[in-house]
């Protein structure tokens, strides 16, 4: 490993808003900035975003981290960019975005894309010879949730063509910010993987394929060229340097979506050794070293960043994002404020109340379906509840009941993801900004019934992800380098004694989601032409 104390500016652009850092090529982090931005949502399933926002504020917190003067701009190696995934971005020949980007809560294309998958047989929703072909191509297969940018691109084929016709290309979010450092068009072997149109049978070389491409309805034309995260894509661009005050050759790297760099930037990069994240959404996920698919759970191992490897790829819809839903909707009024509440961090506040009560909530179960799921079900109209409450509940048990949900939810993850491995995991490293809850960790620890490492500094899990991918671009560090330079502040073990309540709890949050997927699809198909059952899962 480099002694190298060369640094790089890292780029994380969440759902959320932008995390920008100084990484050392080690993972040590030596400033940070974070803005806001914000989240359109419309009627009919559709999430937006607005571009011009997302680099403003990158833009923003750039020059705020560099201009601390805590690393030299000669001292920065490159920039690495990672951000949400599963989002479009139509721009045109001179890189302009032709309207908001559709991100990766937008449901809108689930029409569209069903009418692509017309046939008279369908096994999964699927027919059969669509779906032998992306199993074998790219070991998965579009979600009919419309989630995915396939189904946004097709939306936007039926629903807006004059901006169709307009796109010169499709860009994840991670690309179009990469656009905008360098001016060159381009995706990554991970970053195009949710579009569904490439040959993954070999990790080191992801390429388009020309019957999936047929299948979608999609032009090569208007899809960006590929590259690995680990290539360096072109200097930046010479105005942006200047406005941030950067040499004006600095490399900025391929880089990759959120996913994929929290797996990175998490440690555990050796197979078998899996991460849990809960940021907005959730996942567990761990390198392989197989590509498999298991379509029934919505799961399947993808071309990794790490050149050569693959890496399990699932996701559940809301995870901390219960935690903002009870601070802006239950906690937090509009008339008058507790004074607890109005402390900085009111995080560190729930986590005070959450302490307070038993596991198991006092009987109070939170299911975090608050915009449906997506594994180990895929279900757009599921919705959450908060259940069993009495007179004799209080807030602390609702709150501590959000804090368990979101742990239910993970282990009816952690099943399928350990069989479709083949084995257990001997502990999982914890990541995002629920890993600094100390009460939700051991909670993790508990309901999961596995030892839960928390990583230090585990909100810059992307940003260190980002940083070692370029790090290893420039030779600085090595894939094994990785584990050596991340620190773990604390384990969590599971405690016996909150066994037998977790397990007869979990089994009736299995039972909600059976009762409640009916009433949910009945109540919900509102917002949607259709409402197609998911399976049940285990």
């Amino acid at each position: 490993m480099s002694t190298s104390d060369k640094y790089i500016l890292s780029i994380d652009l969440g759902t959320s808003g932008p995390k920008t850092a100084l990484v050392s090529v080690c993972g040590e982090v030596a400033c940070s900035e974070f803005e806001p931005t914000p989240l359109i949502l419309l009627p009919g399933g559709g999430a937006e975003q607005d571009p011009a926002v997302w680099w403003k504020t990158i833009m923003s917190t750039a020059k705020k981290v560099l201009e601390k003067g805590i690393v030299k701009a000669s001292d920065i190696a490159a920039v690495s960019v990672t951000t949400q995934w599963s989002g479009t971005v139509p721009v045109d020949r001179e890189g302009r975005n032709l309207m908001n980007a559709i991100i990766w809560m937008d449901c809108r294309g689930s029409e569209a894309l069903k009418e692509a998958l017309k046939g008279p047989v369908k096994i999964e929703g699927y027919p059969p010879l669509m779906l032998m072909n992306w199993l074998k191509f790219t070991g998965g297969a579009p979600a009919s949730s419309g989630k995915d940018p396939i189904a946004h691109i097709l939306w936007l084929k039926k629903e807006r063509p004059d901006i169709y016709r307009k796109t010169y290309k499709f860009l994840e979010p991670k690309d179009y910010i990469n656009l905008m450092l360098t001016g060159r068009f381009a995706a990554t072997f991970d970053s195009i993987l949710l579009h569904w149109v490439t040959d993954n049978r070999d990790p080191f070389l992801v390429a388009y394929h020309p019957k999936l491409l047929k299948m979608a309805g999609i032009e090569r034309d208007k899809l960006p060229d590929l590259i690995r995260a680990i290539d360096v894509l072109g200097p930046v661009k010479k105005d942006v340097a200047a406005e941030l005050g950067l040499p004006p050759d600095t490399p900025v790297i391929g880089g990759t979506p959120d996913v994929p760099s929290a797996c990175v930037g998490s440690g555990a990069v050796r197979d078998y050794e899996g991460h849990l994240y809960i940021g907005t959404s959730s996942w567990i996920s761990a390198h392989v070293p197989f590509k498999k698919t298991d379509l029934l759970h919505s799961l399947g191992s993808f071309p990794s960043p790490i050149p050569g490897r693959y890496m399990i790829l699932d996701e559940q819809e809301c995870a901390g994002k219960c935690l903002t839903w009870l601070r802006d909707n239950v906690l937090y009024h509009k008339d008058e404020l507790m004074q607890e509440e109005n402390a900085p961090d009111i995080f560190k506040f729930l986590d005070a109340i959450v302490s307070r009560v038993p596991a198991g909530s006092n009987d109070v179960i939170f299911t975090p379906w608050l915009y449906g799921e997506r594994t180990p079900v895929e279900d757009c109209h599921i919705r959450s509840s908060i259940f069993n409450l009495s007179l004799e509940n209080t807030r602390e048990d609702i709150a501590r009941a959000v804090f368990e949900g979101v742990a239910y939810n993970q282990r009816w993850l952690l099943g399928p993801v350990e069989k479709f491995m083949g084995r257990r995991f001997e502990y999982l490293n914890f990541i995002g900004g629920g890993a600094n809850s100390d009460v939700w960790s051991q909670i993790m620890a508990d309901v999961l019934d596995r030892p839960i490492r928390q990583v230090e500094g585990p909100i810059y899990a992307n940003v260190r992800g980002a940083a070692f991918l370029a790090a290893i671009a420039l030779r600085h560090i090595t894939v094994e380098d990785i584990p050596k330079c991340i620190r773990i502040k604390a384990e969590y073990r599971p405690d016996p004694t909150n066994r037998k309540v977790y397990d007869e709890i979990y089994a009736e949050f299995l039972n909600l989601y059976r009762i409640h997927r009916k009433i949910c699809c009945r109540m919900n198909r509102r917002s949607s032409n259709t409402c197609a059952l998911p399976a049940q899962g285990n």
